[in-house]
């Protein structure tokens, strides 16, 4: 139904092969603000570590030659073009996947764009750059926050978003009256076991919380 608010909690980012593919089934026209460390648009055939949460946009956008023959992939069919997506808070990138988000030039913001431009400018570009759309998903991977502030998940990488620049995005997406759904992955708390998890549980539902339209005052 239009008027439901889906909240996905994973797992890891590979989860949006199957959310975003409902989501954008249901709601055709979503755009997608995907904020994460990583860029996840590995391709099988070339990627080095094998990861499949490294590859869900890669199969999203029908990059994976033979993806629906893939054991359990049967119903798959790609449902997002490059111009559906903008990247925010990228900084861990392979050779390829840069390569791929230059050639398909998708709209995206690195950590380099965030201290040039400032997390309110991105978000004023963001939302420009969907002024058209009626609807946008959020798919938040939690390292997309700098390890100090959320360090429970596998693959953390120093150089993120502030814990109030997370917060910021969230808050931006909800007041834009546009944000119908979003996701949340990669939050571990079995992991750096001397760390306290609950700072980081505390950061993902704070995130979750602004996203849903709590606000400072």
């Amino acid at each position: 139904h239009d008027n439901n608010f889906p909240l996905i909690l994973g797992g890891d980012h590979c989860i949006s092969i199957g959310t975003i593919s409902a989501i954008k089934t249901a709601r055709k026209d979503t755009a997608v603000v995907w904020v994460d460390a990583h860029g996840d648009i590995n391709n099988p055939a070339r990627s080095i570590s094998g990861n499949m949460h490294g590859m869900p946009v890669a199969f999203l956008m029908g990059l994976v030659e033979g993806a629906n023959k893939l054991p359990g992939f049967e119903w798959f069919k790609p449902t997002m073009s490059p111009k559906d997506i903008v990247y925010i808070g990228l900084r861990d990138l392979d050779q390829d996947e840069k390569e791929t988000i230059r050639k398909l030039g998708i709209k995206a913001y690195t950590m380099y764009d965030l201290d040039r431009l400032g997390v309110g400018k991105v978000m004023e570009e963001t939302l420009d750059y969907f002024k058209d759309r009626k609807d946008i998903h959020l798919s938040f991977d939690i390292d997309a926050i700098d390890p100090f502030f959320a360090p429970h998940t596998g693959t953390a990488v120093t150089g993120g978003l502030t814990y109030r620049e997370g917060n910021y995005i969230c808050e931006a997406l909800a007041e834009s009256g546009k944000l119908a759904s979003m996701e949340l992955v990669e939050v571990d708390p079995s992991q750096h076991s001397g760390v306290e998890h609950a700072q980081t549980i505390q950061c993902a539902l704070t995130l979750i919380g602004s996203a849903m339209g709590k606000r400072l005052l």
